[in-house]
């Protein structure tokens, strides 16, 4: 195998890698999604599936995606498709799996640095003072429609507002990865991250410390707030579906099985430590989801609306979570104005260094694979990328959203991680990959992870993608949850991301024409 000797762009320190990859990683899913996925299945009991899913999947790919991007990058790789061929050069198809790596995170970005936006511009009507004006939930919500576009309303009768923070945070985006690797993404990590946990711990605090604002009803306290979140429902853990969610939130919250960890990790040199730094990365995105993520707004929203409204709030998505419950929260509260900043800020720095994560694998290719210099990728991938995210603005109310998750988020998701395990443990093999994974290592990994790397994590995920295939497949592809009326918009994106997804494969296949040309 050649070399590629093209002088790449690489990490200022250890401090910074692991910064981003937890910048990756930390996202909105981690202060809305978890609390709500935890209420919703069986409180404490979630953690005991959701820890068995750290341990036997998250962990080990955490380490698969670090070793393996650091090895590819050695060769000139920084995404999946020039890693999996690296490692498996003698298949000519491999790389063509390696496509999700770049296909995945891109559609993820099409629909998230939209929602990302959001974050920004309540942040901006938190401190203007619009949010505290409005005192309950059909405000709120009526608000929330209004500036998304789905209603016209007292607040917006179009989507002006919505459209002009989406052009911010796109261009904030897109400034940070034109700097590269080291200018742009782990400077930005390094801010971020701190001044996300700073908000992250006064809002904690502050729930600690709430008190029942109705002395009639003593029981509304952050102490039972905290046990309807966590007391454990056993009879839950019967479900698969609780088995299968709690699997989802550790893909979907460590950000393994997109490609992005694989693309950070290229920039690594060969020395660089992968054990103790992919392992830091885990446990601070830990921290951020189970003590904080978990300690704000369902303990908050029971001292508020109790026992009754609980279950129906913790139900009610993300979206009325982080935007409709918490605001109307933290109104009651003194100070709300800077807390609702607090909060929505907060957010906003977790959506944005997960997003500028997402960019960089297409970045990468292109550079890679093209030997395009920075600033012409990250053109060609703002020009794109922006035509594409307007299918999720405009279209918000018609499920698109959701068939872009489900489908670069969900789904190949799965299928990436799968073929990625595979090549590790059996492909490239355990004892080199063993040796591999300890360069440069400050500390061993324990010699049980050989083997579940190897046997268990492929079995969990192929029990996985199984059980989905049996349950949800069929109503998936005939569009039972689907209303008549959205059923020409889902089919419209499903159409549209395989358009994308064949083009990344002819990309892949001339990229590696144009490589054999060049050493012939």
């Amino acid at each position: 195998m050649v070399r590629n000797l093209k002088k790449r762009d690489s990490w200022a320190s250890r401090l910074g890698i692991i910064m981003a990859v937890a910048g990756s990683a930390i996202g909105l899913g981690n202060f809305l999604r978890f609390p709500a996925k935890v209420s919703a299945n069986g409180g404490g009991a979630f953690m005991i599936p959701y820890l068995i899913s750290l341990l036997l999947l998250g962990i080990p790919l955490m380490w698969v995606e670090w070793t393996l991007g650091r090895y590819g990058g050695g060769f000139g790789h920084g995404t999946a498709p020039g890693i999996f061929h690296s490692v498996w050069e003698k298949n000519r198809f491999i790389k063509y799996f390696g496509v999700i790596g770049i296909f995945g995170p891109l559609v993820i970005f099409i629909y998230y640095t939209y929602i990302e936006s959001w974050t920004l511009a309540y942040s901006f009507f938190s401190l203007s003072g619009i949010i505290s004006r409005l005192s309950d939930q059909k405000a709120m919500q009526s608000f929330l429609s209004g500036f998304q576009g789905i209603e016209k309303n007292q607040y917006f009768n179009s989507l002006g507002y919505a459209y002009l923070f989406f052009l911010i945070t796109f261009i904030l985006n897109i400034s940070v990865v034109y700097f590269g690797i080291k200018g742009g993404i782990e400077r930005v990590c390094k801010i971020a991250m701190p001044l996300l946990f700073v908000f992250a711990i006064i809002l904690f605090i502050r729930v600690l410390t709430l008190r029942t604002p109705d002395i009639t009803r003593p029981t509304w306290n952050i102490y039972n707030g905290f046990g309807f979140l966590w007391n454990p429902d056993f009879k839950a853990l019967k479900s698969a579906k609780v088995w299968l969610e709690a699997t989802g939130q550790i893909f979907f919250t460590l950000s393994v099985g997109i490609g992005v960890i694989l693309t950070y990790a290229s920039y690594l040199s060969k020395g660089d430590d992968v054990v103790l730094s992919g392992l830091t990365a885990v446990s601070i995105n830990e921290l951020a989801e189970v003590i904080l993520g978990g300690s704000i707004i369902i303990p908050a929203a029971f001292v508020f609306f109790g026992p009754q409204q609980i279950q129906s709030i913790a139900n009610s998505g993300v979206f009325d979570l982080g935007f409709v419950t918490m605001p109307l929260i933290l109104n009651r509260l003194p100070l709300s104005t800077l807390l609702g900043f607090s909060w929505f800020f907060l957010l906003f720095l977790a959506g944005i260094t997960s997003s500028i994560s997402l960019i960089q694998p297409a970045i990468a290719f292109l550079e890679d694979e093209f030997d395009l210099g920075r600033r012409k990728a990250v053109v060609i991938f703002a020009i794109i990328a922006f035509l594409l995210c307007q299918f999720p603005i405009f279209f918000l109310n018609k499920g698109v959203v959701g068939e872009l998750d489900f489908w670069g988020g969900t789904f190949f998701l799965v299928i990436f991680a799968t073929v990625e395990v595979f090549l590790f443990g059996w492909v490239f093999g355990m004892d080199r990959a063993w040796d591999e994974i300890h360069k440069g290592a400050d500390m061993k990994v324990p010699l049980i992870y050989k083997y579940i790397i190897k046997y268990v994590t492929p079995l969990f995920l192929i029990i996985i993608l199984s059980a989905w295939l049996i349950q949800e497949w069929l109503p998936t592809i005939l569009m039972k949850n689907v209303s008549p009326a959205n059923r020409i918009y889902i089919i419209g994106t499903r159409f549209s991301l395989l358009i994308i997804f064949l083009t990344l494969v002819v990309m892949v296949k001339l990229a590696w024409r144009r490589r054999k040309l060049s050493q012939s």
